[in-house]
């Protein structure tokens, strides 16, 4: 083969290679391309998921808040009025709650304009007779199953007068009046006209409180945990974990208390138990509760004794 025609194999052979290699490198080009791009909607997708997760996360904790606002408990400690057990403790606890002040007491006004300037609710514990018990337990000032209905009203009356801040009324035993429809009618209108409601302790089981109360247009406002029937510690925080049960069915929950008897054992759970029922409601008064559950309106500010703080 002579020597032009050898060269000119080899430029051929030159330029098949460097076409290859063209090719070669084209091929890697547009494969590497392709990853890319892969690699960049894979990141995407990645960082579009995380974004669903977070905001589905803050979505539900928001909806958890709202509905943490939603719920409220409520609750009402019985008995004060008289330097019982457990009184200093329960006007200390760091959430607003509502005391039911017995009339006619050695500490009576005291108790209640405590319980005001710490920013308590006050209503009337008013003594009503029992189907059972001592007499002696009911305290002055009771409401009986044969008082005449005028002897009823200036007893709520009286009683109305004598507790300070009061802005309602629940009953101290009672399991025979308040199935009374006589006794329980005069009574809630009575507590109707100085602008109180009336919250039905259930002592007993076929009270007739929440129906007058409704046909007279006030709140059907009732107790649905009592925390302290059994009085130990154990029992009492038992309660609350009901409260807690309650609360994930309902939007409220009014729960009592004593002082007394169980007075320091009912301080005591409730003070510790504050941090975690903040975890499933919000702490408010009774006055809070029938104003935004039943729209009450009434006004006992010009119908109760208000004492200044320094008498």
């Amino acid at each position: 083969m002579s020597t032009r025609r050898k060269l000119h194999m080899r430029n051929i052979i030159k330029k098949a290679l460097k076409a290859s290699r063209n090719r070669k490198n084209s091929s890697y080009a547009l494969v590497h391309h392709a990853r890319s791009r892969m690699q960049i909607i894979v990141v995407l997708c990645i960082s579009v998921c995380m974004l669903f997760m977070v905001c589905k996360t803050a979505v539900a904790e928001a909806i958890d808040q709202q509905n943490q606002q939603q719920k409220r408990v409520a609750v009402i400690i019985d008995d004060l009025g008289n330097n019982m057990k457990g009184t200093k403790e329960i006007l200390n606890l760091p959430v607003k709650i509502t005391v039911a002040v017995m009339p006619f007491l050695p500490t009576t006004k005291q108790d209640a304009m405590e319980a005001h300037k710490r920013g308590h609710d006050v209503i009337v514990h008013l003594p009503m007779e029992p189907k059972q018990g001592k007499p002696e337990w009911l305290g002055p000032g009771a409401i009986k199953g044969n008082m005449t209905d005028e002897e009823v009203r200036a007893k709520v009356t009286a009683a109305i007068k004598d507790v300070p801040y009061a802005i309602g009324m629940n009953n101290h035993m009672g399991s025979k009046v308040t199935s009374d429809k006589r006794i329980m009618s005069i009574v809630l209108d009575v507590c109707k006209e100085h602008g109180l409601f009336f919250v039905d302790s259930r002592t007993n089981y076929w009270s007739v409180v929440p129906e007058l109360a409704a046909k007279k247009g006030m709140p059907p406002v009732r107790n649905d945990v009592f925390l302290d029937d059994v009085h130990t510690l154990a029992h009492v925080n038992r309660q609350l974990s009901k409260v807690v049960e309650w609360l994930a069915e309902h939007n409220t929950c009014v729960t009592i208390g004593h002082v007394g008897v169980s007075g320091m054992y009912t301080s005591s759970g409730l003070h510790s138990s504050v941090p975690k029922l903040k975890e499933h409601a919000q702490f408010v008064g009774i006055s809070d509760l029938v104003r935004d559950v039943w729209g009450w309106t009434g006004d006992p500010a010009t119908n109760t004794t208000t004492p200044s703080d320094g008498q």
